[in-house]
């Protein structure tokens, strides 16, 4: 695990370039009690819809991917024993908490302050990763890793956004596996070529940019490809 000074001071913590066998972690059950009023808990988030499965009456489960995330949530019936509200600690990383934290209220959201840690980890407050103590605001730094704010589902599991402005190294597009990075690739390469004979000049890398960012961000391959052109565009009237 980093260590608080590793992350203060952006520190990598692990040899990145180690032979390694992958695991990436996938999806997270959650618990809950009443999965209809769960699904429109997570769909007012804005969060992805990708599943929702039924098998009789004895098990359903549904599925959702925060927008850019390569890891989603599953909750329902019968597909966890953990007592509803039970999973804290949940945390969303973000490039602007402030932004995020506003488009959440503006969705109905009841999120707390933006707040950060200190070197004392004691305290009255509700646990999160720096022990329990909150202080008001942003960290005074904007420190990468140390501005956060806290929300929880209508059953209390808990979720946090923590403010990522600059990664620690060996992490981010390199978490992308040689095939999947291909194949999304060639699907670029695609919608790229679709949309090249009626373009105007222009550099393929900035259009290739816009359309991978906003397939990780969730978006289809047809929103992916007008982001694309919105780039481009951009580019030119600048």
């Amino acid at each position: 695990m980093a260590t608080l000074r590793a992350i203060r001071n952006n520190e990598p913590t692990t040899d990145a370039s180690a032979a390694r066998v992958e695991m990436k972690l996938e999806v997270v059950v959650i618990p809950v009690s009443d999965v209809d009023r769960a699904k429109e808990f997570y769909a007012r988030l804005g969060w992805r819809l990708d599943a929702d499965f039924t098998a009789g009456d004895d098990w359903r489960g549904v599925q959702f991917t925060p927008p850019g995330s390569g890891c989603s949530v599953i909750f329902g019936k019968n597909v966890t024993k953990a007592a509803p509200g039970s999973v804290q600690g949940l945390y969303l990383a973000v490039s602007d908490i402030e932004a995020t934290r506003n488009d959440l209220l503006r969705r109905g959201v009841e999120v707390s302050e933006v707040f950060h840690g200190s070197n004392e980890h004691t305290g009255q407050d509700e646990p999160y990763l720096f022990g329990r103590l909150r202080l008001s605001g942003p960290d005074p730094a904007h420190t990468s890793y140390s501005s956060f704010a806290s929300f929880h589902d209508p059953d209390g599991n808990g979720w946090l956004l923590q403010e990522l402005t600059t990664r620690l190294p060996g992490r981010g597009v390199s978490t992308f596996d040689v095939a999947s990075l291909t194949e999304l690739l060639r699907e670029t390469e695609k919608h790229h070529g679709e949309y090249e004979p009626t373009a105007p000049k222009h550099r393929w890398s900035g259009w290739y940019a816009a359309y991978i960012v906003a397939r990780q961000d969730g978006k289809t391959p047809e929103e992916a490809a007008k982001e694309g052109k919105r780039q481009i565009e951009g580019e030119l009237a600048a």
